[in-house]
This record gives C-alpha cells, structure tokens and sequence, in this order.
C-alpha cells in the first residue's frame, strides 16, 4: 500500500535554507536517472518522501500525484481503472519516480505516434530558486491562461525548479494489442514503413533489430486485425517492447555516439 505524505512544506524549507547558505542542490528521487545528463554536486534534496496521489478521477481521464509517488504506484492505479500513461515512460528501476519521469522527459517506443511526456503535462507545482513554491496549469486540457510554464518542466532535469506535484492527461488502455516479426532487410523495412505512413493502421511500436522489423499493433480489436493481416509476419510476446522502453536491447551498448532526433 502506498504510504502518502506532503512533505513539501520541509522542502521548500530546505530549498530556503540552501538559498540562504548559497549552497547548491541536488534533486534526487529514486536515482534511477542518475547517469543521464552532466554530472552535478551539491547537498542533496530528497523528493522521495514526498509522494501519494493527490486527485484521480478515471472519468476525467487526469491524475495529479506528488513527485516522489513510485511510478509503479501510479501505473497501477490506471491499469485498475483500465487506462495508461501514453507515452509509455521508460523507469531504469523499480523505485523510478513521478516526479523524475517528468524532470527527464523521457517516453517509449509509444512516443511517435502518441506523443512526448510534455504532450501530457496539465498542471504542476514548483518550487523556484527564489524559495517561492507556485502552481503552474491545472488538471484541464483547456487552459490557456498565461504561458505554458508547466510543459518546460519535462525534459529540464530540474534546472527550473524543483517539481513538487504534477498533472498528466492519461488514456483509456488499447482493446486489443499484439505484436509481429518480419524478417526483411533494412531497406525493404523502410520501405515498407514509408508505405505504412499513409495508411490509418493501428501502430503503436516500430523497431528495425536483428534482421527483422518489430511491429507492435494496439486498438480496436477489428482494426487489429485487419492490421496483422495486412502487415503479415509472425506473431511474438509483447515483452520485446518493454525491452525497448527500458534500453535493454543489446544495441544501446554498442560504442560510439546514439544520435536521437524527436
């Protein structure tokens, strides 16, 4: 059972303090994203404590939870009411974070055709480098007061502020889902793909690996399979994906440069 505190009152504090000591912090949750970005020194500023989910109503289709909430906790509670974060964050951990998801920006294999984490951002709670703690947003898709403040929150690993409570849109969870192998070459597979691009298939995965293409098809069950179908190959388990999402495949440890384009 997930045990909630609002611990945002003993951060903003230590944030005051710090500002007053001109020392630096570090924003830490679970750690999980620690090796992504330059590396920082500084007094720690621990957000793990910080956590529950504050608002989730499933026919809003919004949840609003503390930074330090366990994204499993959060994944759970939407897989209950039978509904998903679209852009399938990757968590490099059990004890990832709400609240690192967002400072680091990261989305899954999902992102192409669903959207970043900055799609999905409503409303967060920040507290600045002056000490003040502020609410940027809200909990609706229409809210156009002001500017989107909250939307540069992820990908800003922190530089901005220190999240204290964040709003997301969720989705309901895909009818139907399976995933498909075609051993073709790279060149056929982007054909094909250039191909796919211009017809309204149910696609929600694409990975060119091992001398195959990996496609992974989510929606109405008719529109799936029509889809396999169409696309043919052979069926696999949807385990290849959750791979992806976490950078388990053994080509992110080749050396040399990855050059990501979003």
């Amino acid at each position: 059972m997930l045990r909630e505190c609002d611990y945002s009152q003993a951060l903003l504090e230590q944030v005051n303090q710090a500002i007053s000591d001109k020392t630096p912090l570090v924003i830490q949750g679970s750690n999980s994203k620690a090796f992504l970005g330059r590396p920082v020194t500084g007094q720690t500023l621990d957000v793990r404590c910080h956590r529950g989910i504050v608002n989730y109503d499933p026919t809003e289709l919004v949840i609003t939870a503390r930074a330090g909430t366990p994204l499993v906790a959060i994944e759970a509670a939407l897989e209950s009411a039978g509904q998903m974060l679209p852009c399938e964050p990757p968590h490099y951990g059990e004890e990832a974070t709400w609240g690192g998801m967002v400072a680091c920006g990261l989305a899954g294999p999902r992102r192409p055709w669903s959207g970043s984490v900055r799609d999905f951002v409503l409303g967060t709670r920040i507290i600045t480098g002056a000490g003040k703690h502020l609410r940027f947003g809200g909990e609706v898709m229409k809210n156009v007061a002001g500017y989107d403040l909250s939307r540069l929150m992820a990908g800003s690993y922190g530089c901005l502020g220190v999240l204290t409570e964040i709003s997301m849109k969720v989705l309901p969870r895909p009818r139907a889902s399976l995933s498909l192998r075609r051993e073709i070459s790279l060149q056929e597979a982007m054909n094909e793909i250039a191909q796919w691009q211009l017809q309204p298939l149910p696609i929600s995965g694409l990975c060119y690996f091992d001398n195959a293409l990996w496609i992974r098809l989510e929606g109405g069950e008719g529109s799936v399979k029509a889809a396999r179908e169409l696309l043919g190959g052979e069926e696999v388990a949807g385990q290849f994906w959750q791979q992806l999402r976490e950078q388990q495949l053994p080509f992110f440890s080749l050396p040399g440069t990855l050059w990501r384009i979003s």
